[in-house]
């Protein structure tokens, strides 16, 4: 079976807005082309997956410095 190209699954806006990083409890950048949560004070990058926030630390992606100059 083929997967579409399509980027993935949408996340609600409304869960956008209350989200906050939850080391920092600052605010989140949504990075629709990655699908991901970007947190610049925590250096870090949540993944989402089937349209879910996964906020664990030990699942976000450390951002390196060109990522975090965007």
């Amino acid at each position: 079976m083929i997967q579409s190209q399509r980027p993935g699954h949408q996340v609600d806006p409304k869960l956008l807005e209350i989200l906050v990083c939850p080391l920092t409890k600052g605010p989140l950048e949504y990075d629709r082309e990655h699908q991901e949560l970007i947190s610049r004070a925590a250096r870090l990058a949540y993944p989402i997956r089937d349209g879910i926030p996964i906020m664990l630390a030990d699942e976000a992606r450390k951002l390196d410095e060109s990522e975090l100059a965007r």
